[in-house]
This record gives C-alpha cells, sequence and structure tokens, in this order.
C-alpha cells in the first residue's frame, strides 16, 4: 500500500473500519467485506446506483472509465467530490450511500 491508501483508512475513520485490498491496477475499498469504493490513480470512486446516483449527478461527478481492448468499459463507481477527502463528517455521508449501494447490489446467497 502507498501513502494514499494508508490516508483512505483515516478518510473513513467517521464511518467504520475499512480494508483496502489490491486489484487491476488500483485499490478496492472494503467495509464489512463489501466494496464499496475503488482507488486508482489517486483518484476515489464510490459505489453508486439509482438510489444515490443523484448526488453524484448533482456534482457533475463522473464513473470509472476504463478502456478495455478498444472498448470503453464504465463501472458503477463515480468520482467522489473533493469534500470526502477534506471532512470526515462528509465522507462518512458518501460512504454510506455507497456501501448502502453495494448492499443492494450483492447477490442473494444460494443455498
Amino acid at each position: 500500500m502507498d501513502d494514499y491508501t494508508e490516508f483512505l483508512h483515516e478518510v473513513f475513520g467517521h464511518f467504520g473500519a475499512v480494508t483496502v485490498r489490491r486489484m487491476f491496477g488500483g485499490y478496492g475499498i472494503y467495509h464489512d467485506g463489501l466494496m464499496f469504493a475503488l482507488a486508482v490513480d489517486e483518484a476515489l470512486y464510490l459505489k453508486a446506483d439509482a438510489g444515490n446516483a443523484r448526488y453524484f449527478e448533482e456534482q457533475a461527478l463522473g464513473p470509472f472509465e476504463y478502456d478495455r481492448s478498444g472498448k470503453l468499459v464504465r463501472l458503477s463507481y463515480f468520482l467522489a467530490p473533493a469534500e470526502v477527502m477534506e471532512d470526515p463528517e462528509e465522507a462518512a455521508q458518501w460512504a454510506r450511500r455507497s456501501y448502502e449501494a453495494a448492499l443492494r447490489a450483492r447477490k442473494p446467497k444460494r443455498r
């Protein structure tokens, strides 16, 4: 881990304990085993769905996109507002919304 990903533990301190795991050129940020954020190139992206996308849209925050074999792939993670990195209470609020999106996206367990 680098200084940026170490700092994310502090950023989300008011939200709760997070785990940072290396993945495909970036890091997955997890809370209680669910990925709710993504860090790539020192940019933070938060999980979004129909339940919380409007908060990102209101601030014109775009989705995480990358090129895979000439095709643009868009994930359901959107750029976090700058305030998240500066204000622990703001970070906790955005993290809760994204964690709730991750809960909604979770697939039911098979019996």
